[in-house]
Formats: C-alpha cells, sequence, structure tokens
C-alpha cells in the first residue's frame, strides 16, 4: 500500500462549523456519502480515505460569497484554513482524477458559503507519471539565443483583422529590429482571411532569411489551438515542417486531454495563454490560487506561461502577478520543470524597472509587449528598441527618465505611454 499523499488546503467559508465542513470535504470526496454505508469499513477508509490534518481559524467576514441562501440569517461567516490528505492510492497520478476528486466536487458542498483552494502538494510520483516542459526557460533562451537579460517580445496587433501580407510586413520591420519574439494574439488561430497555413507561408520566409543573415531566428508562436486535438495536431506540423519553433496553446480552451495529446507529439515550444483563468480565480473567497492551477499545467507541459505583469490593463493586480511569478519559479520536483514566466497586458517600457525589482532581480522572464510596442511613436522596431532600452536602464538601476535623455525611442515611448511605473 502506497504511503504517499496529496495535501490539498482549502480557505473555509461557513455560517456553521469550519471544521466540521472540513470533515464533510474529506468524507465526501473519498469515501463517504449522504448515508453510511455496508462497504465502509474502518479498514477501506484507512486505506483510501481522506483525513483532515489540521484547521486554522482566520477572521471572519460580514458577507458570503456565495450568494445568500437564508437571507434573513445575516453575519458573521467564519472562515479557516484545513490540510486535508488523499491517499494517493485512491486517487491515483491522473490529473483528470485529482481535479475531480481535490477540486472540482468540493465546490458542490452544501453548508459552504464559501471555497478556495489555495495550496496543494504532490507526491514525487507525479513527476514520473507526466512529461513536464520539453523545453522550459533553458530552451527557450537556446532558441532565441538570448542568455543574461529578458527575452522581448511583442504580438502582431491589431489582434484580428491583419491579412498574412500585412502581418509579414509588420514581421519584416520587428526583425529588422532584432526582436526575440512574435506571437499571434491568443483570439487569432486560423479564420478563412488568415488561415494559419497563409501566415506560416507568409512568415516562415522572412525569419528564415533573416536567420541566414544574422545567424539568429527569432522566434514565433503561431496560434494552433483547435477543439479536436487531432486538428490541432496537424495545425502543430504546419508549423513545425516549415521551420517554426513555437505555438500559442489556449490552455483552457482546449483542455487537459487536448494540451496533453499535443505535447507527448509536439516538436515546438508551447506557450501557454491562460485566457478563461479568471473565471476560476477573479472572485477572493471562490475559485482556486494560481500556484494551485499551475501546476496541473507544468505538469503536462507547458513551456512558457503567461500571467499578466505589473500594472496590467487587466484587474488583476500587481501582487498577485508577483505571486503567480515566484510559484512559477519554485521547482515542483525539479529545476528543469520551470516553464518561462511570460509579463504581459498592457506593458511597454515603464514597467521594466519595477518588474525587475519585484521578481527578485531576476532576469529569467520573457517581457511581452503588444500595444506598447506596435503603437510607439516611431512604429514598431523602435517600440523593441524602447523596450531593449527600459530593461538596460532598469538593470542598471538608472531611473528611465534619465536614460532616456541619451535614448530617443525609450524617450518617445516614455511620451506616448505615460508616467513610469515607480518601485513599490
Amino acid at each position: 500500500m502506497s504511503q504517499s499523499v496529496i495535501r490539498m488546503t482549502y480557505r473555509i467559508e461557513t455560517s456553521g462549523d469550519v471544521a466540521a465542513l472540513a470533515t464533510k470535504i474529506a468524507s465526501d470526496q473519498s469515501t463517504g456519502t449522504f448515508v453510511p454505508t455496508p462497504g465502509e469499513t474502518p479498514e477501506l477508509k484507512a486505506r483510501v480515505g481522506a483525513r483532515v490534518v489540521e484547521v486554522r481559524k482566520l477572521e471572519s467576514v460580514p458577507t458570503p460569497s456565495f450568494p445568500e441562501t437564508n437571507p434573513s440569517r445575516g453575519g458573521p461567516y467564519w472562515r479557516g484554513e484545513a490540510d486535508i490528505e488523499f491517499p494517493l492510492e485512491a486517487v491515483g497520478t491522473d490529473l483528470a482524477a485529482l481535479m475531480t476528486i481535490a477540486i472540482s466536487g468540493v465546490f458542490s458542498i452544501k453548508g459552504l458559503s464559501g471555497i478556495r483552494i489555495v495550496d496543494m502538494k504532490l507526491p514525487p510520483e507525479y513527476a514520473q507519471a507526466h512529461p513536464g516542459p520539453q523545453f522550459g526557460i533553458a530552451g527557450s533562451r537556446a532558441l532565441t539565443g538570448v542568455k543574461e537579460r529578458p527575452i522581448i517580445g511583442t504580438i502582431v496587433k491589431p489582434s484580428l483583422g491583419l491579412r498574412p501580407h500585412e502581418t509579414a510586413e509588420m514581421v519584416r520591420d520587428l526583425a529588422a529590429a532584432d526582436v526575440d519574439f512574435i506571437k499571434d494574439d491568443e483570439k487569432l488561430m486560423s479564420p478563412a482571411y488568415s488561415s494559419l497555413a497563409d501566415r506560416v507561408k507568409a512568415i516562415m520566409p522572412i525569419l528564415l532569411d533573416r536567420e541566414q543573415k544574422t545567424g539568429k531566428k527569432v522566434m514565433y508562436a503561431f496560434g494552433i489551438s483547435h477543439a479536436d486535438p487531432e486538428v490541432m495536431q496537424r495545425n502543430h506540423d504546419i508549423v513545425a515542417d516549415a521551420g517554426g519553433n513555437a505555438a500559442v496553446v489556449n490552455i483552457n480552451s482546449i483542455g487537459f486531454g487536448g494540451f496533453s495529446f499535443l505535447r507527448k507529439r509536439s516538436r515546438l515550444v508551447l506557450h501557454a495563454h491562460r485566457n478563461g483563468w479568471d473565471i476560476l480565480t477573479r472572485h477572493p473567497g471562490l475559485g482556486l490560487d494560481f500556484r494551485v492551477y499551475q501546476q496541473f499545467w507544468r505538469l503536462l507541459g507547458v513551456d512558457q506561461f503567461q500571467i499578466n505583469g505589473i500594472g496590467a490593463k487587466y484587474w488583476e493586480p500587481d501582487d498577485s502577478f508577483v505571486r503567480s511569478f515566484h510559484a512559477l519559479q519554485a521547482p515542483l520536483f525539479s529545476p528543469s520543470d520551470r516553464p518561462l514566466p511570460v509579463s504581459g497586458s498592457g506593458q511597454w517600457g515603464g514597467q521594466a524597472p519595477e518588474t525587475y525589482a519585484q521578481t527578485g532581480r531576476t532576469q529569467d522572464l520573457l517581457y511581452l509587449c503588444g500595444g506598447g510596442v506596435v503603437s510607439h511613436p516611431g512604429g514598431p522596431a523602435s517600440g523593441v528598441r524602447a523596450v531593449r532600452q527600459a530593461w538596460e536602464a532598469a538593470v542598471a538601476g538608472i531611473p528611465l527618465e534619465i536614460y532616456a535623455r541619451d535614448h530617443h525611442e525609450l524617450a518617445q515611448s516614455i511620451a506616448k505611454f505615460g508616467k513610469v511605473k515607480k518601485n513599490a
């Protein structure tokens, strides 16, 4: 019998007793049901039953996270964190089973006014059962040729509407500016006006020609996502057979099975876009933390992981980005299972100093700017130079306004995009 366990940490909210709800979660999500059953013997429960290890009291809240089921009751609503261990023998190493038992099913339990999964610790058997990143940080650096600075990237904008030859002209300018990485917007896959095959035919000759002349191959991540894994694999092959080296994958849209199918056959760096993640996490009393969510996708084999950024254009606050970054930087089982964190969402050079400071002064990062590059007053090529200049200043500890005095592209960028984001 395996002695390995999966430890989950739940933030429980209830009008009743937190410890009693923790016990109910352990029972309902392992051997129990709404009534005792003859087969639920002490021996069976000892072998595969989940058990509550610890419950820690938290401050109460005046209003419930779920809609009020008893409006006349009023607050407070009690909160606590419960560590619950599931025997590996009961769950196994299948990620669909882990999600069903330890996460998805918990939200249906009666008596909860809120529930959030805040941590998950997996035993080493999971590392043996899943491939993890094929390229990760080291592979991304090797393919781009970038060693001791962030990989500087951009996104083709407008997100939708450009035809292949128009995209190719932008790519030509960006490659000439020595950008490291370009990607399709996650919304662009293979529409009739810009099919994946046509984009690849238009773009790859430019990048391959540039590689022949300079020795540097710009990494271009083409959007290959599709609900049918076999179609997605054919999309992958179109890119790989043309000499491409990366693909954008909308992980929540294709699911565990689709991504697993792709990863086992992949020759490309798999750049994960987590659109839809906000559905799972935006309410602070519900859903799950990124440090839980990201473990599934790292095990499956994500190579690069988008996590928003400092001063993002979306709802997510800076401290959430920082926590996500450090979650990706921490090995699950070994340093090689770390994907490359990708800072994006409304980024331009102005966030570089604080990003550098808040991420622990590391340069293991893909710094991704869409509008912050292509909307630069001097054009996309100047946008690339401005972002690189901003990072040079950040690493050197020189304020951007001072560095901009001798760097025209950075000065234009500051004038265009607004005030520099100060360190917290």
